[in-house]
């Protein structure tokens, strides 16, 4: 069964791998993967809230898009179940532009015959990821006050599904 390789192999920043054109001859990466974020926002976004909490990364690092779809399934369920869709505002801030290229070596009896190893080491794409900065946000929920608590704890769950850590920031809105 092939499996998604661990992704401490492409945590650190790297140059962007990135263009994508709907000219195919201006289109650097040949095959385009589909985003794993179905949504970036969710809850109410019209409405205007007195708290915004935001998670913040403490390192530069690279996060996969299936992380950011799921950190985001976790905090989303915990706020939609226990508060209602309509008294927050959840949004995920980095979109992941970067696709990630793994060059696959094949292992087991007679892999030799039709492996290149490092030559034509390219690699095809597998996924897309997002860079994210030392101090950026990554996820930002608006809440009334009457909610912070509750916004904390989806936020620290959603921290536990992406790599690296982070900070919780509370900003009052006026």
């Amino acid at each position: 069964m092939a499996r998604i390789r661990k992704f401490v192999a492409y945590r650190k920043l790297e140059r962007p791998y990135t263009r994508v054109s709907k000219y195919k001859e201006k289109s650097f990466v040949r095959a385009n993967p589909n985003i794993r974020v179905v949504a970036f926002e969710t809850g109410t976004p019209q409405k205007k809230f007195k708290y915004t909490l935001k998670l913040v990364s403490k390192d530069a690092l690279q996060i996969r898009d299936n992380a950011l779809e799921s950190a985001k399934q976790t905090s989303n369920r915990l706020l939609e179940k226990s508060i209602g869709i309509s008294a927050y505002h959840l949004k995920i801030k980095p979109y992941p532009h970067h696709i990630l290229r793994e060059n696959p070596i094949a292992a087991g009896a007679g892999a030799d015959r039709f492996s290149t190893g490092m030559q034509k080491s390219f690699g095809k794409p597998i996924g897309a990821a997002a860079q994210v900065k030392k101090g950026q946000t990554i996820f930002q929920v608006s809440v009334n006050k009457a909610n912070v608590g509750l916004a904390k704890t989806a936020l620290t769950m959603a921290s536990k599904k992406l790599p690296c850590s982070y900070t919780i920031q509370m900003i009052e809105n006026k």
